[in-house]
C-alpha cells in the first residue's frame, strides 16, 4: 500500500461511488465544501446512456480527482485505488434498471468487490446510498440491496446505511404533462401512498455528514425531506395551482397494472426483454401502493411520524423552481409517467 500523507483535522480520504447521478454529484458537491479530498471512480462514458465525455464528467465533479475504470470488474476497480490508501468509501451506486440480473451485478456483486478493495486500501468507514423500500422486499432490486447491506454490516467496518425515501426527481415527470393541459395521473384516488420527499442536496449533506457524525455509525438511517407526508393527490393539487390551472386527475385502477404484469409475465417467459418489462412493471405497482415511510413491524403500516425529516428544500419549493425555470427536472434512465 502506497503512504499517503494525512490530511488536516478531520478531513479524510474518500473514495466515491456513483459520483455522476444527480444524488452522486450532489454527494460530491458536499464532500469537498466539507474539506474532504475525494476520488470519484466513475465510467469512461458516464451519465445517462454513456453521454458524458471524460471532460464533461470532470466539470460536473468539480473538486474532486476522476480516475475511470468499471465497477463490475474487480481488477479495474483495485486499479482504481491504486495501492494508496483511504479513510472512507462512500457509494450513491445503484442500477439503473431495477431488472434482477442488473441489480445482483450492480448492488450486490460490484458493491461486495468494492468493498473488498476498499478493505485493502485501509477504509474503515462505509456510507451507503440505500432505499427505504428494501423495509417490504417484493423485488430482485429490493433483495439484492439487501443482500449488501448484510454483507456491509457483518464486515466489521464502520457503517452508515441510509435509506431515503422519494426523490424530487421520481416526483416530478408530471409537470411537462400538466403544462400541455393534460391531466395528472394517480393510482386510485390519490392517498394510496405517502412519501416525504428529500432534495439531492439535502440527501448529499445528510450522506457526507455521515462521516463526522460518530451517532449515525453503524446504523440504519431511514431519512426524508422537510415537512409532513405527501400524497399524489396533493402533488397534483400543488401543481396545478402553481401553474394557476384548474385541476383535472386521471385515476388509474391498481387493477389494470396487474392486469399488464399478467401479460407481460406470460410473455416473459418465452422472451428476456418482456420479463424485463414485467419486472418493470411489478416495480411501477409497488410504488404505487407502497408508502416510502418507515414501517412499523408490529402494525404492518407506514409511519410518517417516526420517518425522520433533515434539510431545507421542500417538494413544493422544487416544483416552484422547475416551473420558473430556476431548476431543471433529471429524471435518469426511466421514469413511470
Amino acid at each position: 500500500m502506497i503512504d499517503t500523507p494525512p490530511l488536516s483535522g478531520s478531513a479524510k480520504r474518500v473514495f466515491m461511488l456513483g459520483g455522476t447521478g444527480t444524488i452522486g454529484r450532489a454527494t460530491v458537491r458536499a464532500l469537498v465544501a466539507r474539506g474532504h479530498e475525494v476520488v470519484c471512480f466513475v465510467r469512461p462514458k458516464a451519465g445517462v446512456g454513456g453521454a458524458l465525455s471524460p471532460d464533461e464528467t470532470e466539470c460536473l465533479l468539480e473538486g474532486a480527482e476522476l480516475r475511470f475504470g468499471d465497477v463490475t470488474d474487480p481488477q479495474s476497480l483495485a486499479q482504481g485505488f491504486r495501492g494508496e490508501r483511504f479513510d472512507a468509501l462512500v457509494s450513491c451506486l445503484a442500477s439503473r434498471t431495477g431488472v434482477p440480473r442488473d441489480a445482483w451485478a450492480i448492488d450486490h456483486r460490484a458493491h461486495v468487490e468494492a468493498l473488498a478493495a476498499a478493505r485493502q486500501a485501509g477504509v474503515s468507514q462505509v456510507v451507503l446510498l440505500s432505499a427505504i423500500c428494501v423495509q417490504k422486499p417484493l423485488l430482485g432490486f429490493q433483495q439484492a440491496k439487501l443482500a449488501f447491506e448484510a454483507e456491509l454490516i457483518g464486515s466489521g467496518v464502520s457503517y452508515s446505511i441510509v435509506r431515503p425515501t422519494a426523490f424530487f426527481k421520481s416526483l416530478s415527470g408530471q409537470i411537462e404533462r400538466l403544462r400541455a393541459g393534460k391531466p395528472f395521473v394517480m393510482f386510485g384516488d390519490g392517498t394510496l401512498t405517502a412519501c416525504k420527499p428529500i432534495s439531492d442536496d439535502d440527501l448529499g449533506a445528510y450522506l457526507a455528514g455521515c462521516l463526522d457524525d460518530p451517532a449515525k455509525r453503524n446504523r440504519i438511517l431511514p431519512i426524508g425531506g422537510p415537512g409532513a407526508a405527501i400524497t399524489p393527490l396533493e402533488q397534483g393539487e400543488r401543481l396545478f395551482a402553481l401553474l394557476d390551472r384548474e385541476p383535472r386527475f386521471r385515476r388509474v385502477p391498481v387493477g389494470m397494472l396487474d392486469w399488464i404484469i399478467g401479460v407481460l409475465g406470460a410473455l416473459g417467459k418465452v422472451s428476456t426483454a418482456m420479463a424485463d418489462k414485467a419486472e418493470l412493471a411489478r416495480i411501477g405497482r409497488y410504488y404505487a401502493t407502497e408508502s416510502m415511510l418507515v414501517l412499523d413491524p408490529e402494525t404492518g403500516r407506514y409511519d410518517a411520524d417516526a420517518t425522520p425529516s433533515t434539510g431545507r428544500e421542500t417538494l413544493f419549493d422544487y416544483y416552484r423552481r422547475v416551473i420558473e425555470g430556476e431548476a431543471a427536472a433529471e429524471r435518469g434512465d426511466h421514469a413511470v409517467f
